[in-house]
């Protein structure tokens, strides 16, 4: 039963009006949570209850918009909608027409006018950055757009299908094209009385000198990108954040960006229910990190979101564990009984490498090598992306490994990918099919636990194993490939025969009989 009665609660410590609804029993499955909870931003008790009011009545359209189900938008309907937006536009512009420089009406035909996207297997290639620049402004602004559209669905408790957003972003692109086109005449002095300027008077004026460019978002992605040169899925996730921040800003000159603006960003996000290292390491972390280099690069005076940044308090309960020594040999064990190669292989050989799941899952037959006489896997960006340029190494194959049959399964593929059923991804990745594959087929072996990653708690326990049976911690790093812990690490060579040597401290584990319990044997 929804609650009567609602009205602004004071939080208790912060003294901060907050809005409180108990979701609908027959929406709780659609809004996947049981109640609505947000700051209003004051604390001041008249200014709480009015907009405690608008947000209510945004909440309930929204509520009934869900409960009608998705929609489509005609035209007809789409430009009535998007008037507004026009309206808005130009009202926000209106006193300073020519410092309107996120939408170029020069490109606004090419928005929406080619049917033929990006096409996402040419990110990070030669071709990716010879491509007509004109190509990656019109795709923002067409984002731009869709994010608009999803908006102002929102905003006003509309649900509507994937048609029917088209048909809102392109009427959008449409009504700030006029209202841009507007505003450029009246920057050159034209002030002509319009629908929107019909009760003010507007005195003639010289054409103002035009504003210094920009320094838009999209100039310092691009100059960030070409410096740091990141993997295409980085620079992919990167850009799409950027683009995700000037949507809710409304604009893209990075110079005119404050603290504020990045708090308001952040709280939106809390509001929207997303996790706080989400918010703080995938969202605000990007924005900062290319905002500091435009300000390296002397293109920003300073970086506004220096000191804006989330509190992630750890807890025990979402940390990831390793694999315990029952808990690994129950899956090592079940992977000797598949016939799939990824389910067979790539549980054994991450438990005694401590390799990633996608750095696996991308090896091909000519990385399965001889080093100074040591059986080993490289791990080489040519067969695949790797995380850090650390990541880039040969790592021994542990006895347990060869015992049980990998280099027979391996040197019995003439050339190309040991697991060439898993198709990558558009970055060329075969990691991501890989990981869904194996954490379904760990889970349905009972190991439930949430703080138990069926993939990366193997390189947890090679960590645990390295600790117990007492390997140089260098060695360690060097064999999973983690970063160099001091200067002194990085001197010197990290020979295949001291890093066989280390591995081999890690005893063989024993796999359990049916009914028995694992046991490790002593060294």
């Amino acid at each position: 039963m929804v609650l009567s009665m609602s009205r602004p609660q004071l939080h208790p410590r912060s003294g901060v009006y907050w809005l409180r609804k108990r979701v609908p029993a027959d929406l709780v499955a659609v809004v996947g949570r049981r109640e609505e909870y947000f700051s209003l931003q004051t604390r001041d008790p008249a200014e709480a209850k009015r907009r405690h009011a608008e947000e209510l009545l945004k909440l309930e359209q929204r509520w009934a918009g869900l409960r009608a189900g998705p929609r489509t938008l005609t035209e007809r309907e789409a430009h009535e909608l998007a008037a507004d937006v026009h309206d808005r536009w130009f009202a926000q512009h209106r006193d300073e027409p020519s410092a309107q420089t996120f939408w170029p009406v020069a490109l606004g035909p090419k928005v929406f006018a080619s049917a033929t996207p990006l096409d996402p297997a040419t990110i990070g290639t030669p071709a990716f950055w010879q491509l007509d620049p004109d190509h990656f402004r019109v795709q923002a602004l067409e984002d731009w757009c869709r994010g608009y559209a999803e908006h102002e669905c929102a905003a006003l408790g509309l649900v509507v299908d994937a048609e029917g957003r088209l048909k809102l972003a392109r009427a959008i692109a449409a009504a700030v094209q006029r209202a841009s086109l507007l505003l450029a005449r009246h920057a050159q002095g034209e002030v002509a009385t319009t629908p929107y300027l019909a009760a003010t008077a507007v005195p003639a004026v010289s054409v103002p000198t035009p504003a210094s460019k920009p320094v838009t978002f999209e100039d310092l992605s691009a100059g960030w990108a070409a410096e740091k040169r990141p993997a295409a899925k980085t620079l992919y996730e990167w850009s799409r954040v950027v683009r995700q921040f000037t949507v809710f800003l409304g604009r893209t000159d990075a110079a005119s960006v404050t603290p504020d603006d990045l708090i308001a960003w952040k709280e939106a996000m809390i509001r929207e229910g997303r996790h706080p290292k989400t918010i703080r390491d995938a969202k605000l972390a990007p924005v900062r990190a290319i905002l500091q280099w435009a300000v390296d690069n002397r293109r920003l005076k300073e970086n506004p979101a220096a000191r804006v940044s989330m509190d992630v308090k750890s807890k025990a309960s979402e940390s990831i564990r390793s694999f315990t020594d029952q808990e690994a040999a129950l899956v090592l064990k079940a992977a000797l009984a598949e016939a799939d190669p990824v389910l067979r292989w790539v549980p054994w050989l991450c438990a005694y490498s401590g390799a990633r799941v996608s750095e696996v899952c991308q090896l091909r037959a000519q990385d399965v090598v001889q080093v100074d006489g040591v059986w080993c896997l490289r791990f080489d960006p040519e067969a695949g992306p790797l995380k850090t340029a650390s990541s880039e190494r040969a790592v021994p194959l542990h006895l347990a490994v060869l015992d049980s049959g990998f280099l027979a399964f391996a040197l019995g593929i003439p050339s190309g990918p040991l697991f060439p059923k898993l198709k990558p991804d558009v970055f060329g990745k075969r990691g991501g099919n890989g990981t869904k594959v194996l954490g379904r087929w760990v889970r349905g072996l009972g190991l439930t636990d949430e703080r138990l990653a069926p993939n990366h708690s193997w390189r947890h326990r090679l960590k645990t194993l390295g600790r117990r049976h007492g390997l140089a911690p260098d060695l360690v790093d060097a064999i999973t490939g983690h970063g160099r812990r001091t200067v002194a690490d990085s001197y010197g060579e990290y020979e295949m025969s001291a890093l066989y040597r280390e591995l081999m401290k890690i005893p063989v584990l024993s796999l359990p009989e049916r009914g028995e319990a694992p046991c490790v044997p002593d060294r």
